[in-house]
């Protein structure tokens, strides 16, 4: 009975240390970024691993070829791919925080670490 307490205290200690280290990671990816693009660069994002978007960048040129005189159309274009271009950022973030989970958990799969770090 006893070696099963032991047994309880030693894994309570690690799930202990685990929700520190998830807690020091959310810190890392909050630093961290990822860039992504749509529309072969026209559109190009930049969002940090707590998926907190941090920057919108248009290239001008590429965008004034893609509208050309810039039409209702040619803005739901660019709305568009502004959405796809934050879309590949979200996947490359939770890409992220997979990565960085396989390295504290050892690869183990621990239902719900994702969710605690926003993933």
């Amino acid at each position: 009975m006893f070696e099963n307490l032991k047994d309880f205290a030693g894994l309570m200690g690690q799930a202990k240390q685990l929700q520190e280290k998830a807690e020091q990671l959310k810190d890392e990816l909050a630093r961290k970024t990822v860039e992504a693009d749509a529309g072969a660069g026209a559109v190009r994002v930049v969002m940090n691993g707590r998926f907190e978007l941090l920057r919108v960048r248009f290239d001008r040129a590429m965008l004034t070829t893609l509208m050309g005189e810039g039409d209702a159309a040619d803005h739901a274009m660019v709305e568009e791919l502004t959405a796809s271009a934050v879309n590949a950022a979200v996947a490359k973030a939770q890409g992220l925080i997979r990565g960085e989970l396989a390295k504290i958990t050892g690869g183990m799969k621990i239902p719900g670490l994702e969710k605690l770090l926003g993933g």
